[in-house]
């Protein structure tokens, strides 16, 4: 897990959800725990309580963005991440107030 020196600024805040055989895993900057960001009318919260089941380095949402069905990614870190590894391209982020945001469906063939 998390060594009490890393800075909290290259953390990823996780919450992932089993249902049958897919895991979904939403994924958040840590820094943009907690705020809003408007979509014409609509807001969004990056809520605590809805993001931050538990605080991972990179490493560790490495090995998360591989092995899960569905991901959720909020902030350019996060994103930046996921399309380096090559699971979506840039042209699919969606921007809004300057976030990133990225869903990435993965399917598989189930026997």
């Amino acid at each position: 897990m998390l060594e009490h020196n890393e800075p909290w600024d290259s953390k990823f805040a996780l919450r992932s959800i089993k249902y049958e055989r897919s895991v979904i895993s939403n994924i958040c900057d840590f820094e943009l725990v907690g705020r809003e960001v408007r979509n014409g009318e609509h807001i969004i919260s990056l809520s605590r309580e809805y993001f931050l089941e538990a605080l991972i380095d990179e490493s560790e949402a490495k090995n998360i963005l591989k092995a899960s069905s569905m991901l959720n990614l909020v902030g350019s870190r996060i994103v930046n991440l996921a399309i380096e590894m090559r699971l979506a391209k840039q042209t699919t982020v969606r921007n809004i107030e300057g976030v990133p945001f990225l869903m990435v469906f993965k399917f598989r063939h189930f026997e």
